[in-house]
């Protein structure tokens, strides 16, 4: 096989690959000509539900110029209550009926198992508030509605929210209309809140009913990935992401469907808000400075409700607060209907593969019961699936290989004429039917795989924290051994700017598989060439040495599979090369 096309295949895929993540993958559609925002702005009385939602500045935002305190309470000490659940706990203050604590029991900060829970969502007092909120808007500058400071009444002295006791909360406005709230919880991270208005008054009201989730500061995770952080939502079953630059920028952007919902997306963590799937909605992303800090928010709109006098009407919502597990968010899509939830992980535009791979690699590990053995099966699977390309890769490098000595001879003959030393190599590979370029082939499809996995690992909560066996503890983070201190013999941290050269055991052992690979195919009649392709699997080592874990075993898994494929092959070769000679000497 000739090298330097290989090295170009490996290069030009990569290129191609990263390049179109980033310039050339499904952009957002069009903002809406009819933005969610107009309605939104539609005249109100003071201290009415819109203008608490539109100014974009929360109550308790640091003022400019000031810090906010890290230590401060997360939870105001309004009275509020719990919510307690198999997978989250929290509570829900009775001022304004927020949603602002809420924490996800089943995941922690590290892999250290006494290390914090995850803190999803935290009040507008918390040093970063995050938090999602309900309420009713109106055009009818005569009408009170409730708002972030309205004192809700629980049905109980005693309530508490949990997956079998609903939280059911009134509000009267004093002008004949009765709000109420019930809220119910599942099992995992999922509200339903239906929204109730009935109208004892005298006249008809029309309201719009709204949700959104706001949060200050833009919360996107360090290091190196191609996954999605920031506003997120689903309209016309397609995924609409806003980066948070690109928001602060443009200060909004909107969306119109039926059906569909509207959130933040973390790496792995989501906070989401839809109504019924069959209502009509208008979703809008906004930025504004507040206090100096970004203040940054997703809302949803529904369609008017008119209630007359006598009266009372209802509206289905829901609230996401949770974990991106695939399989849940799937279950969601189904019911309640939220579209295309499984969207809010981003698989990417190679969407194709990522999922079914995901999807393998899940049912892998059901029969494993580990990810990193899952993973070391999927290799074997994509090499078996891979074998006959494999097969006739590896009989064009040996055929090569044979052919070695007469190229040599022909570049030593035609070493000052390239043009001959091109047509005589032509004719040999014709005569000797051997083509320098079909070992290509399986690298051109391995790269892709490799890259899909790569995702996959970077996205899907399922490998946050999964351990391998030995010094692997989390399959999605990089190999924690080094070289530099011989793998944790040598007790001293590795200072910062020794990092490039951190290699950990797995990246080492990925790299001698691919020097003992390389071995066995067929080496450059240039010695330059020959010099270059030897320093691959160095260069590569460095490359891949701080990327996940699991993928470094993919490739070191891989590489040996196929070393042990190319040595067999290599004997059946040379068994039938043996056998030739023999026959021919027979002959004569």
């Amino acid at each position: 096989m000739d090298n330097r096309n290989t090295v170009f295949a490996i290069a030009l895929s990569i290129a191609i690959l990263i390049g179109w993540e980033f310039f050339f993958a499904p952009k957002d559609p069009p903002p809406s000509d009819q933005p969610a925002a107009t309605a939104v702005a539609t005249p109100v009385t003071p201290g009415s539900s819109a203008d608490a939602t539109l100014p974009m500045t929360p109550p308790g935002v640091t003022a400019p110029g000031t810090t906010p305190n890290a230590e401060a309470a997360p939870v105001a000490t309004a009275a509020r209550v719990k919510i307690v659940t198999p997978f989250l706990l929290g509570s829900i203050s009775l001022t304004g009926a927020r949603f602002d604590d809420i924490t996800l029991v089943g995941y922690r900060e590290t892999i250290d198992p006494t290390s914090p829970p995850i803190t999803l969502l935290a009040p507008a007092s918390a040093a970063h508030p995050y938090y999602i909120e309900w309420g009713w808007i109106t055009s009818d500058t005569g009408v009170a509605l409730p708002t972030p400071t309205t004192e809700w009444t629980a049905a109980s002295p005693d309530a508490q929210l949990t997956d079998s006791t609903p939280l059911v909360l009134t509000w009267d406005n004093g002008q004949g209309l009765l709000f109420t709230r019930t809220i119910r919880a599942d099992k995992k991270y999922l509200f339903t809140i239906d929204q109730t208005v009935a109208n004892t008054g005298e006249r008809a009201v029309t309201l719009y009913p709204y949700s959104l989730v706001a949060r200050l500061d833009a919360h996107e995770s360090k290091g190196a990935g191609f996954g999605f952080e920031g506003p997120i939502g689903a309209f016309n079953n397609q995924s609409k992401e806003v980066k948070y630059a690109d928001l602060k920028k443009k200060l909004s952007d909107a969306a119109e469907s039926v059906g569909g919902w509207i959130g933040f997306s973390d790496k792995y963590w989501l906070s989401a808000v839809a109504f019924d799937p069959s209502i009509k909605i208008a979703g809008s992303y906004r930025y504004a400075d507040a206090g100096g800090r970004d203040r940054f928010q997703t809302d949803l709109r529904a369609d008017p409700i008119a209630v007359a006098p006598g009266e009372t009407k209802s509206i289905k919502g829901y609230v996401f607060a949770g974990a991106k597990e695939l399989e849940l968010l799937d279950d969601y899509s189904k019911d309640p209907g939220l579209q295309r939830f499984d969207l809010a992980i981003d698989f990417g535009w190679y969407y194709f593969l990522t999922k079914p791979f995901f999807l393998t690699l899940r049912w892998l590990h059901g029969l494993l019961g580990n990810f990193g053995l899952a993973i070391i099966a999927f290799s074997t699977i994509v090499r078996l699936l891979m074998f006959p390309i494999a097969n006739k890769q590896f009989k064009t490098m040996n055929n090569m290989k044979r052919l070695q000595p007469e190229m040599k001879r022909l570049q030593e003959k035609h070493a000052n004429d390239r043009t001959k030393l091109n047509q005589e190599l032509m004719e040999l590979y014709k005569r000797e039917k051997a083509n320098p370029l079909a070992g290509c082939l399986p690298i051109l499809i391995q790269i892709p795989v490799f890259y899909a996995l790569y995702k996959v690992l970077s996205v899907t909560i399922e490998m946050r924290h999964a351990p391998f066996y030995g010094w692997i503890h989390d399959l999605s983070a990089p190999d924690p051994t080094s070289v530099l201190n011989l793998f944790g013999l040598l007790p001293y941290h590795i200072p910062t700017f020794l990092a490039f050269a951190s290699i950990g055991a797995w990246p080492l052992i990925m790299g001698v598989t691919m020097f003992l690979q390389q071995k066995l195919s067929p080496q450059p009649a240039d010695p330059m060439q020959a010099r270059i392709m030897m320093l691959m699997p160095i260069i590569i080592t460095f490359v891949l040495a701080p990327y996940a874990a699991g993928l470094v075993i993919y490739w070191a898994w891989s590489n040996t599979f196929g070393i042990l494929q190319q040595w067999v092959l290599l004997k059946k070769t040379e068994a039938a090369d043996a056998a030739k000679i023999d026959q021919s000497k027979s002959i004569t």
